[in-house]
């Protein structure tokens, strides 16, 4: 399956607006400016292998709710996260209620539950909101551990 979707972002460096596909091999960069964008994706229970499992870069699954008032709070925090380690990792949000098959996958009992998934495998999961700063130095000490 390929998936040819794709979404638009704009450059924090330039300001250009690019389109980045959901699926897709490297790591995606700006089209003027050449600097290395956020990645920041929807997937669901039909196209998640393709889009999150076999991504080249670690990707933080962000497993979450409509009705849920801490995953539309962590919501930005993860935004500006993949902001800032852009080219680093990819973020790849997945709304449980539409997708019951992920939910029971990956056992999720409370949202929002983040997980970071390197080569399809889960190497670090955390339940509940926090802030940037602190979601930052999860992402990065979990990708680290997974290095040494």
């Amino acid at each position: 399956m390929s998936t040819m979707q794709a979404t638009t972002v704009s450059c924090p460096h330039c300001g250009r607006t690019n389109r980045v596909p959901v699926a897709a091999e490297g790591r995606p960069k700006c089209g003027h400016c050449k600097q290395p964008l956020p990645w920041m994706v929807d997937a669901g229970d039909d196209d998640f292998a393709e889009v999150a499992e076999r991504a080249d870069v670690p990707v933080v699954v962000d497993l979450w709710a409509t009705w849920c008032g801490p995953c539309r709070m962590v919501s930005p925090a993860l935004e500006k996260v993949a902001t800032d380690l852009a080219g680093r990792i990819k973020l790849v949000k997945v709304d449980v209620d539409k997708n019951p098959r992920l939910s029971r996958r990956f056992e999720v009992q409370a949202v929002p539950t983040l997980l970071i998934l390197d080569r399809g495998e889960t190497v670090a999961r955390q339940a509940g909101a926090a802030p940037a700063p602190a979601l930052r130095q999860w992402v990065e000490q979990s990708l680290t551990a997974r290095k040494g």
